[in-house]
């Protein structure tokens, strides 16, 4: 199982050229939300993603999968993305380590706590 499916992401392709909302299941909708109001993170912005209108299994490549062009692909998404640093937060908050958030991938968000960290 990939960490998409993990997380509830449908692992379903659509083309750019007919975009669909896609909603999270309900199982992960319910832990997103039950972990982020545990540390009082507002989720509002998830229904705005578009990421989930896309594929999702870009977002979340094989570890070690480096900057291949799935991994660019969906940092390229994140970019038209109005909920980016929505997203980025989030991740940030809740120590994501799997996959693209908000436009970074995991040592990119490391690096970030990092210079967060010593500033």
């Amino acid at each position: 199982m990939s960490r998409a499916q993990e997380v509830g992401f449908s692992t379903e392709i659509s083309t750019p050229e007919i975009p669909q909302v896609r909603e999270m299941s309900e199982a992960s909708t319910r832990a997103l939300a039950e972990a982020a109001v545990m540390k009082g993170i507002d989720m509002s912005w998830v229904e705005f993603a578009l990421c989930a209108q896309t594929d999702p299994e870009a977002f979340f490549p094989d570890k070690g999968g480096g900057d291949n062009g799935t991994t660019r692909a969906a940092k390229r998404i994140c970019l038209e993305c109005f909920v980016r640093e929505e997203c980025l937060n989030y991740a940030l908050t809740m120590n994501e380590d799997h996959g693209i958030w908000g436009g970074l991938g995991v040592g990119e968000r490391r690096e970030l706590r990092k210079k967060k960290a010593a500033a």
